[in-house]
């Protein structure tokens, strides 16, 4: 019977772009067969070397986890569609206490909030609830940005900002807080300057460190609401351990390209982030926002419902996002909504925790102490001694294996484009008795291509651009555009 398979961005370069696949098949473990035989490259994104699903890719008939209903057995119907959702490398907690009265309103915060205070569901008393609230951003990024400003703006009490960056001209694309007169300024300062402006009557607090292990239980035990605005997987298992224990809502927003997802994670009511995703991805293997970009407005969307849903917690809206998963196509201008279950064998909040205690997570997503790479099997050269071997007449070949849209931005004369996602496919279009360098915007993706090759088979000597063209407009051609 035919199905159809819904394919998240991050995976379409490994499904020749396709967005959704049609196949026949009587179960979801055959229908996901049927999808990686076809689509060879998916295969290790979906499925570990025991032939079982990864734990940090979900897979979803119509709105139901299959891992609550028969996992792999589960049985379709002819017009079903199974989504494959990957994680993605975006009550009232003010309750008054007896003998505790909430915080009174000026006549300029009456005036600056009255739209809010003529709506009965928030009114004054909802607003003085939210001038007695405290969040605190884990960022001020893509996320960040809109979600601090509406949270001023709205009259959340006091705001706690933790960033450690500075502002690059790659951020003004997206990061709405800050400004080109910020750029090199630090982050925090700038979102400061920015949420001040928006509102002199709230309370701005800023935290200029890394988000560890050492500091996330005394920084979080300091808020009623944390919003997760990382970028990093190893901050986010970090974010939501630090609010399970300390029993904080943990207001949850990811972004890639043009999706994003958005979720509530509160132990206390429901699922948290673990329960999702069990375990994260190798590195390496999802791509960040810098390697695969994302549209502009979609972390404004994504970052709006975070604070949306941090106003409705404050408020002690019935309806919030806990166990529910929405997930927004921006190039559709379509949301889907999964359901969430808490998982009762969640290391970190099920019913016989694990972890009672924070963990190094950068050891836990696989990112400390990774054995050196032997030069024999990753050989690399830098842009300076590619540039020589090319003036110098040396017999090579470079190939470019980003997308084509990358390479209509800048490229090294003389390359051969070829995507990684294509380059087992068309193996044959390069020589293997020519040295081959392989590149793409910074060498994360040149060295998938590598592996890629010589797994198939690839007997020609192939070499890794150090930095990728990133580091030959930096090292050799400034006229080479940097993305």
């Amino acid at each position: 019977m035919p199905i159809k398979i819904a394919i998240p961005a991050p995976l379409r370069q490994f499904a020749s772009g396709q967005s959704q696949i049609e196949v026949e098949a009587k179960t979801a473990g055959e229908a996901l067969d049927l999808l990686t035989s076809t689509h060879a490259a998916l295969r290790k994104h979906l499925f570990n070397d025991q032939n079982n699903l990864r734990n940090f890719v979900n897979v979803y008939l119509n709105d139901e986890d299959i891992r609550h209903a028969s996992g792999p057995d589960t049985p379709l119907k002819d017009g079903d569609t199974l989504m494959i959702v990957p994680s993605i490398a975006g009550g009232a907690v003010i309750e008054e206490e007896v003998g505790q009265s909430l915080p009174e309103l000026s006549n300029e915060e009456i005036l600056r909030y009255s739209r809010h205070l003529i709506m009965p569901e928030v009114g004054m008393q909802g607003q003085r609830k939210m001038k007695a609230s405290s969040v605190l951003m884990i960022g001020t990024g893509g996320l960040g940005a809109p979600v601090g400003m509406y949270l001023a703006a709205a009259g959340v009490g006091r705001i706690g900002i933790v960033d450690f960056d500075v502002v690059e001209e790659s951020n003004l694309q997206r990061q709405i807080i800050h400004g080109t007169k910020d750029l090199g300024r630090r982050k925090i300062e700038s979102a400061r300057d920015r949420l001040r402006d928006i509102n002199p009557h709230i309370e701005i607090e800023t935290h200029e460190s890394r988000l560890t292990s050492q500091n996330a239980m005394s920084l979080f035990r300091n808020y009623d609401i944390i919003v997760d605005g990382t970028d990093n997987f190893p901050t986010r298992y970090l974010v939501n351990d630090a609010c399970v224990l300390t029993g904080k809502p943990n207001v949850y927003g990811s972004i890639f390209r043009f999706e994003g997802q958005a979720s509530v994670f509160w132990a206390e009511k429901g699922a948290c982030y673990r329960c999702l995703y069990p375990e994260p991805p190798p590195p390496g293997l999802v791509p960040s926002c810098a390697e695969g970009g994302v549209l502009g407005v979609l972390p404004g969307i994504v970052g709006a419902i975070q604070a949306n849903e941090t106003i409705k917690i404050i408020l002690g809206a019935e309806e919030i996002l806990v166990n529910r998963l929405l997930l927004f196509d921006a190039w559709t201008m379509k949301f889907r909504e999964f359901k969430l279950r808490k998982d009762p064998k969640c290391p970190v909040c099920g019913e016989q925790p694990t972890i009672k205690r924070l963990i190094d997570y950068e050891e836990f997503c696989g990112l400390r102490d990774q054995p050196p790479v032997p030069e024999s099997k990753l050989e690399e050269i830098t842009a300076i001694e590619l540039n020589a071997r090319r003036l110098r007449g040396d017999r090579i070949q470079i190939i470019d294996v980003r997308e084509p849209h990358e390479f209509e931005i800048a490229r090294i004369p003389g390359t051969k484009l070829i995507p990684l996602g294509h380059v087992v496919s068309r193996m044959n279009e390069i020589d293997p008795e020519v040295d081959t360098i392989v590149h793409c915007k910074a060498g994360v993706r040149s060295a998938k291509a590598i592996e890629a090759l010589k797994r198939a088979g690839f007997n020609g000597k192939l070499i890794n651009l150090k930095g990728g063209i990133t580091a030959w407009a930096e090292e050799v051609d400034p006229r080479v555009a940097k993305y």
